[in-house]
């Protein structure tokens, strides 16, 4: 079970909104809201979307908790392997936030796949289509 599989959508945006408002207040946050105020850092275009909280409209909660999956996928190594493909996106590309992307996008097209065909996620797909991303 997901940590949040038990929120609401305006619930989560409320968490991203909360940790948010607590960093620029200089109050403590907790290590799992660190890694959210880090990601909303990486995108000042949706620091007044994420101010706005449960009210906002968008996608960009959803561009956002895709970078928290695959953090948190490196952090576990799951599926096994992610932690190396992403060490490797990141030494060939430089930057670690295109490398969180490139996995992103083969994270939302594993997903929306599984969705569309109703089974469950591929890992061995989700890897292959991040590893095909690799810069030779």
């Amino acid at each position: 079970m997901s940590l949040f599989e038990s929120y609401s959508r305006e619930q989560l945006r409320e968490i991203y909104a909360q940790a948010w408002r607590k960093h620029l207040a200089g109050a403590p946050v907790s290590p799992l809201e660190a890694m959210i105020v880090d990601v909303v850092g990486l995108h000042p275009e949706y620091h007044a979307m994420v101010d706005a909280g449960a009210e906002a409209t968008g996608n960009a909660f959803l561009h956002m908790g895709l970078h928290m999956a695959v953090r948190e996928q490196s952090s576990i190594d799951r599926p096994p392997g992610v932690r190396e493909l992403l060490r490797q996106l990141q030494a060939r590309l430089g930057d670690a936030h295109a490398a969180e992307h490139v996995l992103m996008e083969a994270l939302g097209e594993t997903l929306w796949e599984a969705q569309r065909a109703g089974r469950p996620p591929d890992e061995g797909h989700y890897l292959a289509l991040a590893q095909r991303k690799l810069p030779r």
